[in-house]
């Protein structure tokens, strides 16, 4: 179970993702409104990931994420109603491990609360080689452009659908748009014909998710698009 700070000044806000986040029995949820709350809450207990406002009174985020970084080193997701490159570079550069615009789904934070603690909790069985990358039971192997189960056994798919498991699997807790992956993974070849990303994604379930019904490696974002939580 993960221990988890919500901080922000709107108190809705806060107990709505508190709520949301710790409904599951995964996580241990607290809130702060501000900096002196979130301190509080850092004395009786440390917390693995926080999720911090950048628009907080007084001591803003980016300040509060550096001065984490520097005495607490949790994981910090910054969370901003400004979608600007400069406050995303400066989110990042305080330190954080990751960035949000709101309103943001709460799928797409969970997902992206998952990327951070596995990020921050590697293991021995984690670690894999060079240009690997695992995507739920399988791996991605980049230089080979090639899926493989644990048992090393090489799982063919076309390569349209190999870049689309490239595009989510280098790309964990992020929400990509169809316009994203038709750029990721345009049509190709023989395959070209069908340029509905929403028909390549659900064969896509059909070959790897153990029930196409309920995926687990690729979620649905409605609005957004799609997403792999890592």
């Amino acid at each position: 179970m993960a221990e988890i700070i919500v901080v922000d000044d709107d108190p809705k806000l806060c107990r709505m993702l508190s709520d949301a986040l710790g409904m599951d029995g995964c996580h241990r949820v607290r809130r702060a409104a501000d900096g002196t709350e979130l301190r509080g809450l850092l004395a009786e207990a440390p917390a693995d990931v926080v999720i911090l406002d950048v628009g907080l009174p007084g001591e803003d985020g980016f300040r509060l994420a550096r001065w984490l970084r520097e005495r607490h080193d949790p994981g910090i997701i910054m969370l901003t109603g400004a979608d600007t490159v400069i406050d995303r570079v400066a989110g990042l550069e305080t330190g954080a491990d990751d960035y949000l615009t709101k309103p943001c789904a709460l799928a797409e934070l969970r997902a992206r609360i998952g990327a951070v603690l596995r990020r921050r909790r590697p293991t021995g069985s984690d670690r894999l080689p060079d240009g690997v990358v695992r995507f739920g039971p399988y791996r991605f192997d980049r230089k080979r452009f090639a899926l493989t189960d644990d048992g090393g056994a090489e799982v063919p798919l076309t390569p349209m659908e190999l870049d689309l498991v490239a595009a989510f699997a280098l790309h964990p807790g992020k929400a990509l748009s169809r316009d994203d992956l038709m750029r990721l993974a345009p049509p190709r070849g023989e395959e070209g014909f069908d340029r509905s990303i929403d028909s390549r994604v659900n064969r896509l379930r059909r070959k790897l998710e153990a029930d196409p019904a309920r995926p687990e490696l690729v979620k649905t974002l409605h609005g957004a698009g799609y997403v792999h939580p890592g």
